[in-house]
């Protein structure tokens, strides 16, 4: 097939998953393409309600793009996760990431946004924060101009048909196997 075949699309869903690091780093990446090429950008979190370096970066460059970049820091910390686990009971927990997705579906629908970015929305729907009917309607429910970033492990197997372009982040090895923190800067 030669290249003059090919067509683009008007909106494309990406998927960032598996155990590997880099799925919001990738997200990030993603952010700033669009950024640079004039889009409107809505990058939201589900899970990272704790200060990370992303958002200092963010709110860096947020006043650069103005009207073209919304942040919105959603959920209440790492659920059901050991050690790690937020301190927030289950309902705060549930009640969190019910209003994140309602601000995602909200900016996925509105055709407000060239790109909506979901970090960590597959971690909510494997803890049962979200149902996998949540993401499959934001999924295609979303404004046909409107591409979407989904990030996070676990990303429901069934629902993979609804992708256009799919990445799963395989770890090969993580200093934290050997009982090293994460770093600041590299990690989070």
């Amino acid at each position: 097939m030669a290249f003059e075949d090919f067509t683009t699309k008007e909106s494309v869903l990406v998927v960032y998953t598996g155990e590997g690091k880099g799925k919001t780093s990738a997200s990030l990446g993603l952010m700033a393409r669009a950024l640079g090429a004039g889009w409107r950008v809505a990058y939201v979190q589900f899970i990272k309600m704790w200060e990370v370096n992303e958002h200092k970066f963010v709110k860096k460059i947020a006043p650069l793009f103005d009207d073209q970049l919304t942040f919105y820091k959603g959920g209440a910390g790492f659920f059901d996760a050991g050690e790690i686990s937020s301190k927030a009971s289950k309902q705060e927990h549930l009640d969190h990431a019910r209003a994140t997705y309602d601000f995602a579906l909200n900016c996925a629908t509105s055709g407000n946004y060239d790109l909506v970015i979901c970090d960590e929305i597959n971690n909510a729907v494997h803890d049962g924060l979200l149902t996998e009917t949540d993401l499959k309607n934001l999924m295609t429910k979303r404004a046909p101009t409107t591409s979407l970033c989904i990030t996070g492990r676990n990303f429901p197997e069934k629902l993979l048909r609804y992708a256009d372009i799919a990445t799963n982040m395989t770890k090969i090895k993580h200093h934290y196997d050997d009982k090293y923190l994460a770093n600041k800067g590299i990690d989070y």
